[in-house]
């Protein structure tokens, strides 16, 4: 993949030069919303080609596409400029683009940027130096330096200072070798090629649940065509090693087929590539934001190029340019993880189910708690399933309690009731792992001002700042903004007023430390962890036995085994219920069950306690009996009734600006302007729970519509009725998951 060259000249077989030049329509990734026509004077490229043409008063990159709609002359047109040696993007990418646009109601250039953000890919990176032995050391006045580099160096190129580093001698001495003979220099590809998987390698022994499962994924993988498939299983339940059978057979059926395993989550993408190796025999390719700009580099070029066949990522690797993706498995696919909601708004799951329908190729949807869309497509037969029942190698589901608070309620000051103490305290006797569970991070939530009522917020903004005690520091989880903790109030001037009301993890680590002063206690969030190596460095010390008591947040509630855990604590189980979610019961269950059953996962029996002050909320009553079905079932009715999502369809407008008055003047504006439609209810505007953040005010309005309305076709009129000003910004979320 080098820089683009010129055009090669077209010509007919006689020699003659052509007298007709051909039109060329090229998308770029920028947000355009079509492509734009081009003279081409050589060879035609074919439909995905990437080239360059003059874009403004610079040469852009961009991609061949399907040419719509009418064209200006030919001779008005600028001229093509040159063509990328790469591998062009593949049809059904490309039909997926045009959809995924139209679906999400971003311009198709906005959705091609995501297909090419690895800038440097195209071009390809420089060639290396490296080294192989050669048979002319003879006569060689040798060393024992040069001896053992030349005893290092073999018939496979290595480079300078890879042989130097592995004798602990100096590049020199390579180099030296080299001049002398000794060594050939040889160029090679600083992205090579990842080894093949080996297809042919056993997995584990399955159970009779996870092979009836591994030969149903296998026999819809054989039979061709788009299905999608749930794979619903009970935490434990060796999920996993099923979708692995899956791949395995995706790639056996065509030597030059591409999997994607999509994961919501960093901290699960890197234990899970060794996982994968382990199965395979090989690494696969990764992709994820941690990646250095060199390893995405390497993994874009060789996905593009067809010899990646196995792909781990998070979900932007749904864009990345396969040549021939035949399967997708998307794990824990309820995780909200897989909804971006900053640039193109989309949702991974739902993408991904739709460029298998699209690629005509299979989609596997792996959880254990499903999401109510999912169910409900696989209760109304556009989805199939299968089921895992039980754990494996016959470990039980961990025994759900839930604590009371109101009658078994902490001490002032402390936010762990008796029972939940007493039974840490039998954990740590029987030399037995808890966890404990809050999903909000830092000390406190937030902090006011006990003599006047002051609540500190971040500049600008309307959102709270949460005490960091670790760093002293108070800090804004939505803005990124940081300060240190003031000694008196900003507001009233009085010194040392500020509390911290509520807690986050770093508070109840603070009393499982005062409780527990012998134990050996970490703490995990994304906060104390920051990197993903350093996360995983916590994991890997609980799964070793040398940590007690992990307090932690989500990221510990899924995809992790930890074999001596016997205990989950969850500080405060009502924490997900409250506000203006119509998912709020249901990322709860989610959530709870998921963080529940790392307990008892290996041969010692596991335990769950949930603090709560609603235990007759339908979802903790649920999980504490253990029936998903049945609180599916009532969720599903409440959704139906009110007639959201999947049994209705929805989308979000939000408009914002730095001036306040253009914002309301537009979206009294919209809500005027929304033409009456059959089965379509307007919403709003309001302002966004969070109105300011970093100076920019926001408003909302909520389109609902019956399952039959085409929603992005009332929404194209609607918006193209209104002239939005200069300084509002609009933007549309099909079918939102976040309401803040």
């Amino acid at each position: 993949m080098n820089k683009a060259p010129p055009l090669t000249e077209n010509r007919h077989e006689d020699g003659a030069a052509a007298q007709k030049p051909e039109r060329v329509s090229v998308l770029f990734p920028m947000p355009l919303p079509k492509a734009y026509d081009y003279a081409c004077d050589g060879d035609v490229p074919p439909l995905g080609s990437f080239v360059t043409a003059p874009f403004g008063p610079r040469e852009v990159a961009g991609v061949v596409w399907p040419s719509k709609g009418e064209a200006p002359p030919l001779e008005k047109l600028k001229t093509l400029a040159g063509v990328f040696d790469a591998p062009p993007l593949s049809p059904d990418l490309i039909a997926f683009i045009d959809w995924a646009a139209a679906y999400t109601m971003f311009p198709k250039g906005a959705l091609l940027r995501m297909v090419m953000r690895v800038s440097d890919a195209l071009e390809g990176p420089r060639m290396q130096t490296a080294f192989i032995r050669t048979d002319a050391s003879e006569g060689l006045r040798m060393t024992a330096q040069r001896k053992a580099v030349l005893a290092a160096a073999g018939a496979s190129p290595r480079s300078a200072s890879d042989l130097a580093a592995q004798v602990n001698v100096s590049e020199a001495v390579v180099r030296g070798l080299a001049d002398a003979g000794a060594l050939a220099r040889v160029d090679i590809d600083p992205d090579p090629p990842f080894a093949q998987p080996d297809l042919d390698r056993q997995g584990p022994e399955l159970s009779d649940d996870q092979q009836f499962a591994a030969e149903t994924l296998a026999a819809i993988v054989e039979e061709g065509g788009h299905k999608a498939v749930l794979i619903d299983g009970v935490t434990g339940s060796g999920k996993t090693e099923v979708y692995f059978e899956a791949v395995a057979a995706a790639l056996k059926k065509d030597p030059e087929a591409q999997a994607l395993i999509l994961l919501p989550e960093i901290a699960l993408t890197l234990p899970f590539l060794t996982r994968v190796e382990e199965r395979f025999g090989a690494a696969p390719a990764p992709w994820h934001s941690d990646l250095t700009g060199a390893q995405r580099r390497r993994s874009w070029r060789r996905v593009a190029d067809g010899s990646a066949r196995l792909v781990v990522g998070a979900r932007s690797a749904l864009f990345l340019p396969f040549q021939k993706l035949r399967l997708i498995v998307v794990d824990e696919e309820h995780d909200n993880a897989y909804k971006q909601e900053e640039g193109v708004i989309y949702h991974a799951r739902d993408m991904a189910v739709a460029r298998g329908s699209l690629g005509g190729f299979p989609v596997a949807l792996a959880s254990a708690t499903p999401s109510l869309e999912t169910v409900v497509n696989v209760d109304e037969g556009r989805y199939e399933a299968v089921g895992l029942s039980s754990r494996f190698a016959d470990a039980a589901m961990p025994d759900i309690h839930l604590i009371d608070m109101r009658e078994d309620a902490p001490e002032a000051g402390r936010w762990l009731s008796p029972g939940l103490v007493r039974e840490i305290d039998k954990n740590l006797s029987a030399h037995e792992q808890s966890l404990l569970f809050l999903n909000r991070r830092g000390y406190a939530p937030l902090t006011l001002c006990r003599r006047c009522g002051h609540k500190m917020t971040a500049p600008g903004s309307d959102s709270m700042l949460v005490e960091h005690r670790f760093e002293n520091r108070l800090i804004c989880h939505h803005t990124g903004f940081s300060m240190p903790k003031p000694t008196a109030c900003p507001a009233c001037n009085a010194v040392d007023a500020l509390t911290p009301c509520g807690p986050g993890i770093e508070r109840v680590a603070e009393e499982a430390k005062e409780r527990w002063p012998q134990a050996r206690i970490s703490v995990l969030s994304s906060d104390t962890a920051p990197g993903p190596r350093s996360m995983r460095d916590v994991l890997d010390a609980m799964k070793a036995g040398e940590i007690d008591i992990l307090i932690a947040t989500q990221v510990a509630a899924k995809g992790h085994h930890f074999p001596n855990l016997t205990l989950v604590g969850v500080v405060d189980a009502d924490l997900g219920l409250a506000g203006g979610d119509l998912r709020a019961a249901e990322r709860t269950y989610q959530l709870l069950s998921q963080v529940t059953g790392r307990a008892g996962r290996a041969e010692k029996p596991g335990r769950a306690f949930l603090q709560t002050y609603q235990p007759e909320a339908p979802v903790l009553a649920a999980l504490a009996s253990g029936d998903r079905d049945a609180f599916l079932a009532a969720e599903a009715i409440g959704r139906r009734d009110l007639g959201f999502p999947p049994y209705g369809r929805l989308a979000a407008v939000t408009l914002r600006s730095l001036d306040e008055q253009a914002l309301d003047r537009t979206a009294n504006a919209l809500k005027v302007a929304a033409p009456y439609a059959d089965g379509v209810e307007v919403l709003g505007p309001a302002r966004a729970p969070i109105y300011r953040l970093r100076g920019v005010a926001r408003m909302r309005l909520l389109v609902k519509a019956r399952r039959n309305v085409s929603l992005q076709a009332y929404l194209a009129d609607w918006l193209a009725a209104v002239k939005v000003p200069g300084p509002v910004r609009v933007t549309v979320d099909i079918n939102p998951y976040s309401f803040l």
